[in-house]
């Protein structure tokens, strides 16, 4: 990563701006949410590949900041929202497309099913991802 945001400063123009927008591992919050309101069902685990890689870019993020590549503008952490008509496809999202980044403990699963099943009709689960977007300044070395 660190060599990628060398070629990345190389290719920048004189105070040129880098965007790292990224998910962060923080045991997502796993929710039903219907017109009447939303209700959490419990935490989705962080797998070690996972914060793996979390811990990688940042860690890429520094060195590219210690090395007088950028300085940080600004930083903020925001919500983003995946959403599910049922559980049940929820979870074969998850199995299919996130088996080695997040897991969903069996207890999660039956909560969410259980708060989908008595909600309105409209209700819908969801996974809250927290995200975090950065902006930095190309430095001249």
């Amino acid at each position: 990563m660190v060599h990628a945001l060398n070629e990345i400063h190389r290719t920048l123009k004189p105070n040129g701006i880098l965007v790292d927008l990224r998910p962060v591992e923080s045991n997502w919050s796993v929710e039903v949410v219907s017109s009447a309101g939303w209700q959490a069902s419990g935490r989705l685990s962080d797998m070690p590949a996972a914060v793996e890689d979390d811990e990688a870019a940042f860690n890429a993020m520094r060195a590219a900041e210690s090395n007088g590549w950028y300085s940080k503008k600004e930083e903020k952490e925001f919500a983003f929202f995946y959403y599910w008509d049922t559980p049940s496809e929820m979870k074969e999202f998850m199995e299919e497309e996130w088996e080695e980044f997040e897991k969903m403990e069996e207890d999660v699963y039956q909560k969410a099913s259980s708060l989908w099943a008595s909600a309105n009709a409209d209700a819908r689960v969801r996974v809250r991802v927290n995200m975090l977007i950065t902006i930095w300044v190309k430095q001249q070395r």
